[in-house]
């Protein structure tokens, strides 16, 4: 599914540029801030469209809860129909946990997709053994466990892709999404946590499937059945090599492996 994007205009683009001016930021600053590059900036700034994936990092850059005027969500086509046509749309999260649980993955998973494109992109131009954080901008940095930094090398996010795409096939195929590893159970995690920002970018969606009972931030663990990812990634404690959560052992088939 193509990146929606939010059309130019010379109102968004005046705003943006005087926020940049206020903040006394340049165009490569504020550039390297929002993850993209400096040509693409300087698009924004003469009024470009924007990829709707891309506002968290402008908002990010520019200390903007969300974009002025709400134009993200003004200009989002998204509807129910469009997003059930979706390549990582899952019936089965459809089904168990709600549209909004499917909506999460399929959009998620887009913008998990495209992070570890840049950064495989920019680790294919460097030595053997780069890892992302040696990069001068990474989402992925900021989102993925940090005391396996290290261990974030070309090979290891080449891994990621692959299992992100097998994952997104499961979906599209309608079968059972839970997840048997703990590299499936980050990228659930991680997609999820891509897709909250969405859903407050794109109101319209939220309120037309209203369903208030459904907790965005928490269902996940509901299919995890427990925040065991959580508890042992991002809880600043350090895992040993004989913990089922140490890097050694993400590929490990060890959940629901009778399912």
């Amino acid at each position: 599914m193509a990146n929606k994007c939010i059309q130019g205009n010379e109102s968004l683009a005046k705003k943006i540029k005087f926020r940049r001016n206020e903040l006394h930021l340049t165009i490569e600053e504020v550039a390297i801030r929002a993850g993209v590059g400096s040509k693409t900036w300087s698009r924004y700034e003469a009024g470009g469209s924007i990829r709707l994936d891309k506002c968290k990092g402008i908002c990010k850059a520019l200390n903007w809860n969300k974009f002025p005027d709400d134009e993200a969500s003004n200009n989002s086509k998204d509807s129910l129909k469009d997003l059930k046509k979706h390549d990582a749309w899952s019936k089965f999260l459809e089904i168990n946990y709600g549209a909004k649980a499917a909506i999460a993955f399929a959009v998620g998973s887009d913008i998990i997709s495209d992070q570890i494109e840049e950064d495989l992109q920019e680790l294919s131009l460097r030595p053997k053994g780069t890892h992302i954080g040696e990069l001068s901008m990474s989402w992925l940095k900021e989102s993925l466990p940090e005391q396996f930094l290290t261990k974030y090398n070309y090979d290891f996010l080449y891994l990621l892709k692959c299992t992100l795409n097998k994952m997104r096939l499961r979906a599209k195929n309608g079968v059972s999404m839970v997840a048997h590893s703990v590299i499936e159970e980050l990228l659930f995690y991680l997609c999820n946590e891509e897709a909250v920002v969405w859903f407050e970018m794109n109101e319209s969606i939220n309120e037309s499937l209203g369903n208030e009972d459904f907790d965005i931030q928490n269902w996940i663990f509901e299919l995890f059945d427990d925040v065991d990812i959580l508890t042992n990634l991002y809880n600043n404690v350090y895992l040993d090599s004989e913990h089922s959560y140490h890097f050694s052992h993400w590929e490990d088939y060890q959940f629901y492996v009778d399912r």
